[in-house]
């Protein structure tokens, strides 16, 4: 017989699930984490009190709660004194930011990226730069427990090698690695793709919540996408799962793509294709070019109104064949697609209502992204913390930070030797 959970593996899961309802969810009660945890109260203090006396956590009155009478405390992420570093590697732009537990932005940098400057070597070396300006100001007793890269290309798992990454002319490139040399912070870097993080972000904290099905649409010069899927993210065999981009919508007149084929969704209903359906100067490309066509449309402009049909048209074809396949309750559009949903919603709707199957699509719900160009960073901020959410203790003890002493206001004594177990395993 095999044997079950042992105690200290039982109280590592229940130390990593607490933080990561606070991390997610915010702050809340004792009584709300016993609850959703399916814990008595005593094991929820016990753990807390480990939490809070490795400076992961803390207890405080709630803001305004606008009851009469004393309330209750509420357990808040430490978010000021644990953080990760995200990065965000774009076409044209770069962002860097340091996110505090619980998801804050504390501080963030956005660098543009001139054509020739987009070696991975010379990306590294400015995200690294921006990355150590910011490590750089940080209180004392401040902690960094991850580090992250967004990519737009095809991230292999689970050594993070970038196997290409075409409008960066990449191919086979070591990013994690040539950060990791760089910022000397002994912390591996992670690397995923863009569109797969930026799922993961809606999902976790934007339009997607509550949503254990979905699938993410995120628009930059070419079209990338992220599947969840019984609120796990789809990888596949090697982590290439959701290149939804590269799905091929018209492969008798199709437009050649990027990735050698012709007529995938990318080609048909990607940024170039709009813009030069929009017949807009080919100089003339990035977010804000894409916006204008919106924008023209919005006014009147025949042009710009045919080229945002003529999109809508292969984006209702693409999430109709996503629809029949995966049968998702969500289909969630950011980047630039989220400005293209609005000009060309009804025609993405018509396309789906006349290819899905009925039976998949009668629950389907179309929504633009709430994250709007944060959720890339955020999405890199999450893997970052993946580490910590499932071993926080271990997370810290192997990232060198020192574990807050400090004394429990409320039971008058020491809480960081105060261990309690769970009775059962859920």
């Amino acid at each position: 017989m095999k044997a079950g959970p042992s105690q200290e593996e039982i109280r590592r899961h229940n130390l990593g699930t607490l933080l990561r309802h606070v991390h997610i969810g915010g702050s809340m009660s004792r009584a709300v984490l016993a609850e959703r945890m399916g814990l008595n109260r005593s094991t929820i203090l016990g753990l807390v009190s480990e939490l809070g006396s490795a400076g992961l956590v803390r207890e405080e009155l709630p803001r305004d709660t606008g009851r009469a009478g004393r309330p209750s405390l509420v357990v808040r992420p430490e978010s000021d004194r644990v953080y990760v570093l995200a990065f965000d590697v774009g076409v044209d732009r770069l962002a860097a930011a340091r996110i505090g537990l619980g998801g804050v932005f504390l501080e963030r940098r956005e660098m543009s990226l001139a054509p020739g400057r987009r070696d991975a070597g010379t990306v590294a070396e400015i995200l690294a730069g921006a990355a150590l300006e910011m490590v750089g100001t940080v209180p004392r007793g401040t902690h960094c427990v991850g580090v992250a890269a967004a990519v737009r290309g095809m991230v292999r798992r689970p050594d993070g090698l970038i196997r290409a990454a075409p409008y960066l002319g990449w191919e086979d490139e070591e990013l994690g690695e040539d950060l990791r040399l760089r910022l000397g912070l002994g912390l591996p870097v992670s690397v995923g793709n863009e569109a797969s993080l930026g799922a993961l972000a809606e999902h976790l904290r934007g339009a997607g919540r509550g949503c254990q099905d979905l699938v993410y649409l995120h628009g930059d010069i070419g079209i990338g996408g992220g599947v969840i899927t019984g609120g796990q993210l789809l990888g596949g065999d090697c982590g290439y799962g959701g290149e939804i981009g590269h799905m091929v919508v018209n492969p008798r007149n199709g437009r050649p793509c990027g990735c050698g084929s012709r007529g995938c969704l990318e080609a048909e209903a990607g940024e170039r294709a709009l813009l030069e359906a929009a017949r807009r100067d080919p100089s003339a490309t990035g977010r804000e070019a894409v916006r204008a066509v919106v924008e023209a449309a919005d006014r009147g402009d025949i042009i710009a109104r045919a080229a945002l049909h003529d999109a809508g048209d292969w984006l209702g074809i693409g999430v109709a064949n996503l629809v029949n396949v995966l049968n998702p309750r969500t289909v969630i559009f950011g980047g630039t697609l989220r400005e293209v949903f609005l000009g060309s919603a009804a025609q993405i709707r018509s396309r789906i209502n006349r290819l899905a199957l009925m039976s998949s699509r009668e629950n389907l719900r179309l929504r633009v992204g709430e994250l709007g160009d944060d959720a890339v960073l955020v999405g890199a901020a999450e893997l970052a913390f993946s580490e910590i959410l499932v071993g926080p203790l271990e997370t810290l003890a192997r990232t060198g930070a020192q574990p807050v002493q400090k004394r429990d206001r409320h039971e008058g004594r020491s809480s960081s030797g105060r261990l309690v177990e769970r009775e059962d395993f859920a």
